[in-house]
């Protein structure tokens, strides 16, 4: 079994916005019917408790908060930004967009820049943050299972990360969403793939 040091292993919690998991978001109910089939809205706080016992330091990896003008002029724009422009998703200034109570940074959290597309490491400064913090050991949960989640998973890979999805700690839009992306497509580039229970019993010892 992975073993996870606290020295050199970081938990990225994706996306944690009341848009997505807060009863009333403007995407909570897209992402329901997952979250509860996968024990999501049990499983998350259990994996963020256990992983701030055990000392292992907690990134935040938003997806940009919507501001007037955004995408307006953009030569090349895709379904999920289209989207994200028509519903004002994450709007800064609102409720939607502010981070979840539960799921969201606490003090000594590293909050990372806002990325635009789906990987959390693309245009940000999250590899920066992990090099700076001695980090080689990434744990991944949070939303969307086969957009957001597998993207910066992917690039962490590609980076030199051990990437490690909690696969009941995530959500997606379909049942579909969250085989694609842990069936099908994450035995190509995880390192591990486990469920919460099986990350508590690898975590180190409370610190």
């Amino acid at each position: 079994m992975t073993a996870y040091p606290a020295s050199e292993t970081g938990l990225l919690v994706i996306d944690p916005y009341n848009d997505f998991m807060s009863e009333g978001g403007k995407l909570y109910e897209a992402t329901k019917e997952t979250a509860m089939a996968s024990g999501f809205y049990e499983n998350l706080p259990r994996v963020i408790a256990a992983i701030r016992s055990a000392s292992i330091r907690v990134f935040i990896v938003p997806h940009r908060r919507w501001r007037p003008g955004d995408y307006d002029s953009w030569l090349q724009i895709n379904h999920s930004q289209e989207g994200v422009r028509k519903t004002q998703l994450f709007a800064e200034g609102s409720w939607g967009g502010e981070f979840h109570p539960q799921f969201g940074p606490k003090p000594g959290d590293i909050v990372v820049h806002q990325h635009w597309g789906q990987s959390g490491f693309a245009n940000t400064d999250l590899d920066a943050q992990l090099k700076l913090h001695g980090i080689r050991k990434i744990i991944l949960v949070g939303m969307v299972a086969n957009t957001c989640v597998e993207s910066t998973a992917r690039f962490g890979m590609e980076l030199g990360y051990h990437v490690t999805l909690v696969k009941d700690a995530t959500a997606a839009f379909s049942a579909a969403g969250m085989d694609a992306a842990h069936a099908v497509n994450a035995p190509t580039f995880a390192h591990a793939i486990v469920t919460t229970d099986q990350l508590l019993e690898a975590l180190p010892s409370s610190g």
